[in-house]
């Protein structure tokens, strides 16, 4: 895929008039306040994975309308804490899958979390294991339309709850300190991880990479891939419904969470992506943070990739870049790095 999305100077810049509904924080605060009236209610069962220098835990806490949500807890044997964790959420369509897939936050020194995604976990992986209780109205095959007349029905104001509570849940287990809990994921789990981070104002650090549900309406009017293609396909039978199509996911948007997130984040853009073009993501990076004031905050830049970003690469930037930030067992972190650089990637 040639590059296609805004040239990178003015990416750099890039800081559009996103529109957010006057009631976004009110909606917001609404949700969870309903949500948190229900017990996190987190259960841990330990898992034999034959695996001896970490320990590993099936976790089900209460999400939106106290519905079970299940994940793995993987932590670093012997190690009694209190411990820095990173809550991280999965790309669009997968599960949770299996407890031994994902062991580099535990062996960096981290108490590590992994949600499932509701209704996901079929599309790629090793499957899922959280059902959606909740139903939707007429909805294009996916996601992204499930419930989109309504924001109060929207499957992402479900999802985005879910976060929360994953992180309510982790900072409630012994062992864990409360006051150093990061939010990551790749794709649809970066767009989890930064709506997290504009909900939870206390969170430790957010990472990000290549995020969906970003600058919305921008991304479906320029990319035919899917997921937001879901959103083309879902409009061109239901012909009356862009206006309020686009209100909706005004309440999901990542620009509006990233205006509202102050924490430390590192987040990543693949110049070739055409699921997460470009421009998207540099809207959410270039608003982090704002107006309160500069954010501690950077972007890797992979100019030749498409949307597997940086992959490996990109998690070894991470485990460097939060360690300087929060520390591992036993360590103190070193304070803030750089603020708003871009850092090309190698």
């Amino acid at each position: 895929m040639p590059l296609y999305d805004l040239p990178l100077a003015e990416l750099e810049t890039y800081r559009p008039d996103v529109p957010e509904p006057v009631d976004f924080d009110e909606f917001w605060a609404r949700t969870l306040a309903e949500a948190r009236t229900a017990e996190v209610d987190v259960r841990l069962a330990r898992v034999d994975t034959g695996l001896t220098l970490v320990e590993t835990y099936d976790v089900t806490f209460a999400g939106f309308g106290g519905h079970p949500v299940r994940g793995w807890l993987t932590r670093p044997a012997g190690q009694a804490g209190p411990l820095p964790a990173v809550v991280e959420y999965l790309g669009y369509g997968g599960g949770r899958g299996l407890p031994h897939e994902r062991l580099a936050w535990a062996s960096a020194g981290y108490v590590h979390l992994v949600m499932d995604t509701r209704g996901q976990g079929s599309a790629w992986g090793a499957g899922g294991d959280t059902p959606d209780p909740v139903g939707s109205g007429p909805a294009f095959p996916g996601f992204l339309t499930r419930g989109l007349a309504d924001p109060a029905e929207h499957y992402y104001r479900r999802v985005f709850t879910d976060g929360v509570r994953a992180v309510d849940a982790v900072r409630t287990l012994e062992g864990v300190d409360p006051a150093r809990v990061a939010v990551a994921g790749v794709s649809q789990g970066g767009g989890i991880a930064l709506a997290v981070g504009g909900l939870v104002p206390d969170v430790a650090a957010v990472m990000p990479d290549v995020p969906f549900l970003c600058h919305i309406r921008r991304a479906v009017e320029i990319t035919d891939a899917r997921p937001y293609s879901e959103v083309s396909a879902y409009l061109a039978v239901h012909r009356w419904h862009v206006e309020q199509a686009f209100r909706t996911l005004s309440y999901i948007d990542g620009v509006a969470f990233a205006r509202r997130a102050g924490a430390p984040a590192l987040f990543s853009v693949a110049l070739m992506d055409v699921t997460c073009p470009p421009s998207t993501v540099f809207a959410a990076y270039n608003h982090y943070g704002q107006p309160a004031g500069a954010a501690d905050k950077d972007i890797v830049v992979y100019p030749f990739n498409g949307h597997e970003g940086g992959a490996a690469e990109q998690l070894g930037r991470q485990i460097r870049w939060l360690g300087a930030r929060l520390g591992r067992a036993g360590e103190a972190a070193d304070g803030p790095g750089r603020a708003g650089a871009v850092v090309p990637g190698r």
